[in-house]
């Protein structure tokens, strides 16, 4: 029979947002506690009371907070973010003829005027960022092919770091948590050796932008 400890690790484990909570610190241990007790009486088989629960999460909890002190790395969140506006996300069907068509579609943009184009290949879909104003010329280069989805109105967010970046674990998890716990889906994940790109709703974009701004001056 498992043990309340190995209930609780694997329970909390099985919910992101409450293991990064503990983390950070912000989740009351007895409130958890209740909220968990009747999934660990079931899995045990037993009733169990509120304070040996919330002696296992404390001790889980002081486990985790150990442990990302020895995985942390002197990597600090000193970056600029740049928001860009006015972008649509296009996504179609990976087909021989598309790959063709994608050729055209890099003559579109005027880099030097600032817009945007990023182009993702999955293994069956290809999805387009591009500046909104030339979606419907885009969607003319691409006729004939099947579009899966077209999403208006959104905004990049970029961040740019050093090379010791793509060496840093944690990097990546660290920004999608602030933006979850902000509530603010995400579009789209861009990443290149020295930077992210997040795409998401314009509505979104203030909040975003001051999350990301948050991270600036930490250590992950």
């Amino acid at each position: 029979m498992a043990s309340v400890s190995q209930v609780v690790r694997n329970l909390i484990k099985a919910r992101p947002m409450v293991y990064d909570g503990l983390i950070e610190g912000v989740i009351s241990h007895a409130a958890l506690a209740e909220h968990l007790q009747k999934d660990i009486e079931k899995e045990i088989g037993t009733p169990i009371k509120l304070p040996a629960i919330v002696m296992a999460i404390r001790r889980y909890s002081e486990i985790l907070e150990e442990s990302v002190k020895i995985r942390k790395k002197d990597f600090k969140f000193n970056s600029e973010i740049i928001m860009k506006t006015g972008l649509a996300d296009l996504t179609i069907v990976k087909s021989p003829s598309c790959l063709e068509k994608l050729k055209k579609i890099y003559s579109l943009v005027n880099y030097e005027r600032g817009d945007t184009l990023n182009i993702i290949q999955g293994n069956y879909e290809i999805t387009i960022v591009i500046s909104e104003r030339y979606l419907s010329r885009l969607k003319d280069i691409l006729k004939g092919e099947k579009i899966l989805n077209v999403e208006k109105d959104l905004v990049s967010l970029s961040i740019s770091f050093s090379s010791d970046f793509l060496h840093t674990p944690g990097i990546l998890s660290k920004v999608i948590r602030k933006l979850a716990w902000e509530n603010i889906n995400i579009y789209e994940n861009i990443s290149t050796m020295t930077e992210l790109i997040y795409i998401i709703n314009n509505r979104d974009s203030v909040r975003a932008y001051q999350a990301l701004q948050s991270l600036v001056g930490e250590t992950a």
